[in-house]
Formats: structure tokens, sequence, C-alpha cells
């Protein structure tokens, strides 16, 4: 009796701590906020469609839903818009009241939509190549909130790849040479490349395994989906010479030779995906989605037949799970048409990456149009939105609403089974993705005036401030209100971040910036966020946005005064040449302070988190290598300069703007300044400056260093006190 006591007062203990939990639903109210299992009443309902509804019993609001990820959905819309708490990536946790509010009647919504997928290869390198299970865990229960119920997953592939090439006769060493480093396996398992970053110790494959398990332990708890890398020709590039493989040449990616491809009429196609999907099974099990992207981004198809290859890549699949489906990335030309018109409509699932400006589902209005859509396949309307994990504020506001509707009247919604959110890198615009994470959910077309209302107070409770509406108001006319006609590839980058130059205008490669909107709108946002700080109780996510926000007005600001660098400069007046010179370094730094405030703005952070994974001291070197090459100059001097990949995940963030992009302005100023003086102009080595930054090893804060509220107004102050 006395040991019975004693578990149940175990049992209870755990139970307060948030440690166990009846149902997953649970467990993941009690990570939102401790008793909040205690405050919210959860009932699952069988349906053959998935709903949820949101009602009140006993004095206590009441979720149902046909599974957990549906009742994770309604529970999120009920902290949105009842209690005016909004669970983002910046803050994922709340106090919620003792007492909650109670909807009246039952709000009840359904969807068609079957899949809402997640995540773009590159999401797993740019933002969470470095995550623990803390951060995955916390993530996994954004996903549930928002809907999502089927992911891609590629933790722990390399594993699975290592194995294979031991079996097939390769040695670890020669293995580690094809798997890719840390920060850059989405590329090669993209078949973009081979071995950049790496090699990869056994302690990271050993904790790559670890953590894949409990994530999908934990997808499956909560009922999301889970999409794993499937086999889909790639070998590595000297195959043909250690294996006898019959392999075509994709040739290269941005200067780094591509993986070879293992022609499906070879007879040992199908040998090699069975050991794959055999070595894959007993890592992590069987999945029922598998996501295979051949010849992605510009892979030479020549000498393929492309029909043979997709029946290859298909039987292989179904030889490992009848009930598998393809899922395939359309970017570009791919999925070739020829690759897949005749496999069975059913099969397989296309994503759109880039619905929201280069639709492909078959819209007469897209530049990237397919006049077939996608020949009777599956399909998902998808949100890319940012690319390289680049900062800065820009969206679609009402076209990504109006597309969609678009897409759901025509004569392709009957094909239209998915909508998903397939960005580069997240924990940025966090408004985008509320929004589309939302569309399954809204049957009728809405207007995003109103949703924007209702979006400002449930991210900052209800705060009901006339200069935030207006802030907003301003952000949505202008950064946020792209039109269909605007093609630029994620945000309009900041000047502090780019190579120093005096013809420069965007920062990476493929950026297509355009002047869509008036900066001195985001400015004017930002004076109002400010002036709204002295008066509101400043929440997780208002300290957030007005840091983003005041950031991107200084961002353009530092634009204008380059400007008249450049014309001062042209000009040949020497004393403004010196004064604005100044100006935009003292911009800079500026900038570098005020973002040292807000731990999501921060270069230490990431820094951190990659050497945390190291279990010595040379594995957290290395991992931090991966970390700071990633974010600059992306590749070797090859791929970087003539392959066009540096800056390409540029971020502006603390230290970085102070240690990295300060020294190439100013030495860049320098030499500009010394050609008043009749010196030639210095040949700088920019590759050589930035390589040397990504070679140290010096520690960075990763934490707050001040209040952001003060920050933000006192950075405010000094840039537009002029």
């Amino acid at each position: 009796m006395k040991q019975n006591r004693t578990l149940l007062t175990v049992f209870l203990f755990l139970m307060s701590l948030g440690l166990f939990a009846a149902t997953p639903i649970e467990g993941l109210l009690e990570r939102i906020d401790k008793g909040a299992s205690r405050k919210i009443l959860t009932e699952t309902v069988r349906s053959d469609r998935d709903f949820f509804e949101i009602t009140s019993r006993d004095g206590k609001p009441l979720v149902r839903g046909n599974n957990y990820v549906s009742i994770a959905s309604g529970i999120n819309w009920y902290l949105k818009y009842s209690v005016g708490v909004h669970l983002t990536w910046n803050s994922m946790h709340a106090t919620l009241p003792a007492t909650l509010p109670l909807v009246q009647g039952v709000e009840r919504h359904t969807t068609d939509i079957k899949h809402r997928y997640y995540l773009n290869y590159c999401t797993l390198s740019y933002s969470m190549a470095f995550w623990d299970w803390k951060r995955w865990e916390q993530e996994l229960d954004w996903m549930a909130l928002h809907g999502i119920n089927l992911c891609l997953d590629i933790v722990g592939t390399d594993v699975v790849w290592r194995n294979v090439l031991l079996k097939l006769g390769y040695s670890k060493d020669e293995a580690n040479q094809f798997i890719a480093g840390p920060g850059f396996q989405a590329w090669w398992l993209m078949n973009n490349l081979e071995g950049w970053g790496g090699p990869n110790s056994d302690n990271w494959y050993k904790q790559r395994e670890r953590l894949q398990k409990q994530i999908m332990k934990r997808m499956k708890e909560l009922g999301i989906n889970v999409c794993l890398p499937g086999y889909s020709g790639m070998v590595p590039h000297d195959a043909k010479q250690r294996l006898g493989l019959d392999v075509a040449d994709p040739g290269k990616w941005n200067d780094y030779k591509r993986p070879a491809f293992l022609l499906p009429t070879d007879k040992r196609f199908a040998e090699i995906a069975a050991i794959y999907y055999k070595e894959m099974q007993k890592l992590y099990g069987k999945a029922d989605y598998y996501s295979m992207d051949p010849f992605h981004e510009g892979g030479n198809p020549r000498g393929v037949d492309l029909g043979k290859a997709g029946e290859a890549i298909m039987v292989a699949m179904k030889a490992a799970n009848p009930k598998a489906v393809w899922v395939a990335q359309a970017w570009g030309a791919c999925p070739y048409p020829a690759m897949i018109k005749h496999l069975k409509n059913g099969d397989m699932l296309v994503l759109d990456l880039y619905s929201e400006t280069r639709p492909q589902w078959g819209d007469p209005e897209s530049t990237w149009l397919r006049k077939d859509g996608f020949n009777g396949h599956d399909w998902a309307f998808c949100m890319l939105l940012n690319f390289g994990g680049n900062v800065g504020l820009y969206g679609k506001l009402q076209h990504v609403v109006d597309e969609y509707y678009k897409a759901r009247q025509s004569k392709f919604a009957s094909t239209l089974k998915g909508v998903g959110l397939t960005m580069e890198g997240i924990e940025n615009n966090p408004i985008m993705y509320e929004l589309v994470s939302e569309l399954p959910w809204r049957n009728n077309k809405f207007g995003w005036q109103e949703w924007l209302n209702s979006y400002v107070e449930a991210r900052y409770g209800n705060i009901n401030n006339t200069k935030v509406h207006d802030a907003w108001m301003l952000l949505a006319r202008s950064v946020y209100g792209a039109s269909d006609k605007v093609l630029e590839q994620g945000c309009h980058e900041s000047v502090l971040c780019a190579r120093p130059a005096l013809d420069v205008y965007q920062v990476s490669s493929w950026s297509e910036m355009e002047e869509f909107y008036n900066p001195d709108d985001v400015i004017r946002a930002a004076r109002l966020m400010v002036e709204a700080s002295h008066e509101v109780k400043a929440n997780a996510n208002f300290r957030y946005d007005l840091i983003d926000i005041t950031r991107q007005a200084i961002a353009e600001q530092a634009r204008y005064v380059y400007a008249e660098i450049v014309a001062a400069y042209k000009a040949k007046d020497r004393k403004m040449f010196d004064y604005t010179t100044k100006h935009f370094l003292d911009i800079l730094l500026q900038q570098d302070r005020m973002l040292s405030s807000m731990p999501d703005f921060m270069v230490g952070g990431w820094i951190r988190s990659a050497r945390n994974l190291g279990t010595n001291a040379q594995e957290s070197d290395h991992y931090e290598w991966n970390a700071r090459v990633q974010i600059t100059t992306w590749g070797n001097r090859n791929a970087a300069e003539k392959g066009g990949l540096r800056e390409y995940a540029h971020k502006e963030w603390n230290g970085v703007l102070a240690d990295f992009y300060y020294p190439r302005w100013k030495a860049y100023f320098e030499a500009l300044a010394a050609t008043f003086d009749g010196k030639p102009m210095k040949n700088i080595d920019f590759y050589a400056m930035d390589e040397e930054w990504t070679l140290k090893h010096n520690a960075y804060p990763y934490e707050a260093q001040g209040d952001a509220v003060e920050f933000a107004q006192k950075a405010f102050e000094e840039v537009f006190k002029k």
C-alpha cells in the first residue's frame, strides 16, 4: 500500500511538471503553460473529414477534433482569437489566465485539404542544421498547432547513406568524402554536391540517429506523417569506376560537381535502391511518403530515359512500401513531365514550391506556366517566400490569398490536395506563415484588412493601440503588399550586408530585387511602433516585431545614405564623402547594437547551437566552421565567387554586422578615400577577408544584452535624428 502511495505521488509530481501526460495534446498544452491541460478540455471525435470545434463544457473551453493535429489546430485558433495569445517561433510559451474566456455556441472549421505540408530541404540546413531535441520538440509543437500533418525530415539520412556505401564496398573515409557536413546536407540530398562541409565524426552519426528516432517518435504520437528522402538514383561521382555502374553525369551545381545518376536501365538500380530502403527501415521504419528530386535545380538529364527513370524510382519505392507516395518539389523544369506523366495518379504529391510567385499548377498568368499542370497528379499549393534564411520583411498578403482561391476554383482544383510552407529558412515574417497555415481552415475567400486586424490583436494580446494598427497597415501596403508582378526572391535585402562596391543593389546573386514599395512607409511604420512602445505593455511578440521593423527601417535608411556616398564620390566631394561614409558605418554599428537586445537576431545563438553539438573541441570547431561558412562565403572560393553562392544565406545579425560586414565596408571606404589623394584604387580580396572570419572561434553573446524596447527607441532616435 505504501509503495502504491509513493507511485501515485511520483505520478502526480510528474504530471505537475508536464513530464507525463495522458495524451500528446495534454503534453503539448503543458509545454505551452504548466497547468494548461487542466484549463482546456479536449475531445477526439471520429470523422472522415479533418475538423475542429471550439465550444465549452463545465465552465471550461472545449476543443474537439478528429485527430490530434486537428485538435492542436483548434487550440491554436482558440488561443489566438479568443485569448489573444499568439504562439510563434519567437514565443512558444504563454501564461494563460486562471479563468479562460468561453466561446458562445460552437465555432467549427473543416477542411478538405488532405495534406498540410512543411519544410523545404533547404530549411533543414539553413535553419535547423544544429538543432538539439529541445529545439525540435518546440518545432513539432509549432507544427501541430499550425495544422501540419506531413513534414519533410532529412535528419539522420546521412547514417543511412553511410551504411549503404559500406555495403557497396566503400570505406568509412570514402563514405565521408561523399556525405556533406552538418551545414550543407540539404544540397547533398538534392543531388547538388558531394562532401562539402565534411567529413563527419562517428559521434555525429550516432547523434543524428538518436535525434531522428526522437523526432519520429513524437511525430507518430502527434499524428504528423513523416516524409523521408527516398532513393532516386544518386550515387558517388566515381561509382562507374568503383562499382562498374552505368551512370550519367548531371554536370555541376554552382561550380560543385554533382553526384552521378545511376541509369534506370542499369541492372543494379533495383538492388541499390533496395539496400537503401532496407537500411532506412532498419533505422527508422517505413514511411508512407518519400521525397525525391532527381536533376534538381539544373541537373543535366542528357542521356537519361526520363520515363524509365520515373518508373524505376516509383517501382523501387513501392517495393519498399506499396502504400508509399512519391513527393516531388516543382522547381524550374523539375519534375520533368516526361518523368511523371505515365505514372499512376495517386502515387505522387507534387509540391508547387513557389505558388505565390511562379506557380506551375496551371495558372495561365504565371511565368513558369505548365499548361497541363502536373499531368493529373495530386499537388500542393505552397509558399516559398524566404530564400537563404535571409533576414528582412517581405510578403504578398492579398496575392497569396487571391492565388490560393484562384487555384481552388480552377480546372486543376480536383487534384489540389495540399497546402505547404516550403520556405528556405524559418523564424522570420511570422505573419505570412500564419496566414498560409490558416488557408485550409477558411473555406471562403477573405480580405487581408480584416484578417490583419485580427492578427495584430492576437499577436500582441488585444492591446488595441491605434499606432500599432496604423504601423501594420503601412507595412501591409508596402513591404507586405508585393503584387503578383513582383518576382524577387525573398526579402528586400539590406545594403549593410552587401559586398562593397559603387553599384551595390542586391546582396545575393539571384535576389531579383525591385522597387515595389516606398521605403519611407517602412520608416514611418517603425516610428509608430517605437512611439507605441512608450505606451503599451510589450509582450514577447511585440518586442520581436519592434526590433524587426526598426531593423528594416534602419536598413532602408542605410540605403539612402549609401546613395549619398556614391553621389559624393562621383562628384569628387571629399567633405561630403567623409561625412556620409562615417554616417553609414555609424548606422551599421547602431544596427548591430540594437540587434544585441534580441537573441533571435544574434549570431551567438547560431554558433552556440553548432558548438554545443560537439563532444570535443575538434568537433565543436568543425561545426562552428560549418555555421560560419554557410551564412557568409557558403562555399569554397570557386563556388562562392564563380558559382555565385557568397552571401546567399547572409544574415543581418548582431555580431556578423560588427565583425564581418563592418570591416569590409571600412576597408572599402578607406580605399576609395585614398583615390582622392591620387592613389590608385586598392584591389581588395574580399573572399580572403571573408574566409578569415569563417576560421575564427571567438565567442559571441547569445543572450539579450539589454532591453529590446529601450534599444529600439535609442537606435531609432540615433539613426533618424539627422
